[in-house]
């Protein structure tokens, strides 16, 4: 049900896109991913249930292989995360970047930087002038956008009782030096934050782990139980059958 409900959520959203809006950015569309996990889960979770109910073997075999991959897939990147934690920023660097460049592109993406700026404190991937990577906003002479040097309004410093969002806070901040433009914006970049978050939040990031684990862990013991169960009642209804007509 709940993978039901991701996949009609991201159709939803897609439909509500503009088509060549959306076709500009289907690599970094959270709609797409949340379309493409739903129908993976829907299609994993759909083999264990009916594989379950039925008692059919070939289900519950793809449901335990499936859930086996995916465990050892995050089992893989988790450490290959922490073995390789320069590689692992410099894709998340990437990934930053290509956001930074298509947000005008895509509302909800442009949300998501919104938000992530808004609750780390920061402003762009390594600097607020990592701005000047999209055509909006990109200080350049030759550019024409009215945009030109700002930042999006999510980088601003807000006070506490402040009533109204200004989203016209960020113009022209990129022109200015890190000292001046800390005054009105968040001058840090984005990766910064994010991994001196994850260092604080180790356990936190351990339980959740652990959490996401252990159902997929019971999952895998409790379907090859069942598959062994199912085996020995085949071969105890076929010795019955085979021995049938024996007198004792």
């Amino acid at each position: 049900v709940i993978s039901m409900v991701m996949v009609a959520v991201g159709v939803y959203a897609r439909l509500l896109k503009h088509a060549e809006a959306a076709m500009a950015c289907l690599a970094v569309d959270p709609a797409i991913l949340l379309i493409v996990v739903g129908v993976l889960t829907f299609l994993i979770t759909f083999c264990g249930c009916v594989g379950s109910l039925r008692e059919n073997i070939c289900l519950l075999q793809v449901f335990s292989v499936c859930l086996t991959i995916i465990f050892l897939l995050q089992l893989a990147a988790g450490v290959l995360g922490f073995v390789f934690s320069d590689k692992a920023r410099g894709k998340v660097s990437e990934i930053i970047n290509g956001a930074i460049v298509h947000y005008r592109d895509d509302l909800d993406l442009q949300n998501l930087i919104d938000f992530g700026q808004k609750e780390f404190s920061c402003c762009g991937g390594v600097s607020y002038k990592d701005w000047s990577q999209n055509m909006y906003f990109n200080c350049t002479a030759t550019n024409p956008s009215r945009e030109r040097c700002s930042v999006p309004f999510s980088c601003c410093l807000h006070d506490a009782d402040q009533a109204v969002i200004n989203t016209m806070c960020g113009h022209g901040m990129q022109a200015r030096g890190y000292l001046e433009a800390s005054a009105f914006i968040h001058t840090n970049g984005c990766i910064d934050k994010l991994v001196n978050w994850t260092h604080s939040n180790l356990f936190l990031l351990g339980g959740i782990a652990l959490g996401l684990a252990l159902p997929q862990l019971v999952g895998i013991v409790l379907a090859r139980l069942l598959i062994n169960q199912i085996r020995d009642q085949i071969k105890l209804q076929l010795y019955n059958q085979q021995h049938r007509a024996d007198p004792w």
